[in-house]
């Protein structure tokens, strides 16, 4: 039997089941992907907010991240929630072990209801953990984070100004999604060192539903365990995403 392409999910759970761990192994499923995972925190949640938030012990996920790449043979690693800085710099230490795998990397600030779901004092140290990472896949208010905090939701000329940011500080790819603006498209934006802007159209529907930057994140992992490139990934994973929220609308 042809062996089916592995992915390992770093993140946190989320007992209400519309984000995290929960919504990245359905979506690895959904393209016949096995998954296993590394649990970053424990999170109480509702799909109105969050509750409370337990991190895992630092080394523990660094453990569970050695013993999945050891017992599987793991084609591109997605990243989540990862709390706390100290888990950052232990993910970040594994990684330095398997650098031939590919790494797409959601930068997970605040749950969708507005919790915060990263320590402030956590932001250098992911800006650092960015240059593992074959793709990073912030929305417009994490990007607005991530490099300089402004009033306004960024519009795309400033969002790829941003995304340039990041990519001279050593970002190998970003791609910043626009389901948090405004227009009759949703429009995510792909920057790369070296070549030209990629964007990536989909119809804006009048639809609600958490967990779609996992989703997103995942389903680009996916199609790269597959062997896809990286411009392929984004934009069959783009269309997945669409093509689930037209379900969740109907």
């Amino acid at each position: 039997m042809k062996r089916k392409p592995h992915v390992l999910v770093v993140a946190g759970s989320d007992s209400s089941g519309g984000a995290g761990i929960v919504r990245d192994i359905e979506t690895l499923a959904a393209f016949g992907v096995k998954a296993s995972v590394a649990v970053t925190s424990v999170t109480v949640q509702t799909h109105h907010g969050v509750e409370h938030v337990d991190a895992v012990p630092a080394e523990r996920v660094a453990q569970q991240m050695r013993a999945a790449l050891t017992a599987n043979q793991v084609d591109a690693i997605k990243i989540g929630m990862l709390a706390t800085a100290a888990t950052i710099t232990a993910v970040a230490l594994v990684l330095t072990d398997h650098p031939d795998v590919p790494v797409v990397l959601d930068p997970v600030l605040a749950s969708t209801s507005g919790g915060m779901l990263l320590a402030p004092n956590a932001k250098a140290s992911l800006h650092r953990l960015f240059r593992q990472c074959a793709l990073i896949t912030p929305n417009l208010p994490e990007l607005s984070l991530l490099t300089a905090p402004v009033t306004h939701e960024p519009t795309e000329a400033e969002a790829i100004v941003r995304a340039r940011e990041l990519i001279a500080a050593g970002v190998e790819a970003v791609l910043v999604k626009g389901g948090h603006g405004d227009g009759l498209e949703s429009v995510d934006i792909l920057v790369q060192e070296g070549h030209d802007i990629q964007c990536f159209k989909a119809p804006r529907l009048a639809v609600s539903m958490r967990g779609t930057g996992c989703m997103l994140a995942s389903a680009i992992a996916a199609r790269l365990a597959f062997g896809d490139n990286l411009v392929t990934a984004v934009s069959d994973a783009k269309a997945f995403v669409h093509d689930r929220l037209g379900e969740w609308n109907d």
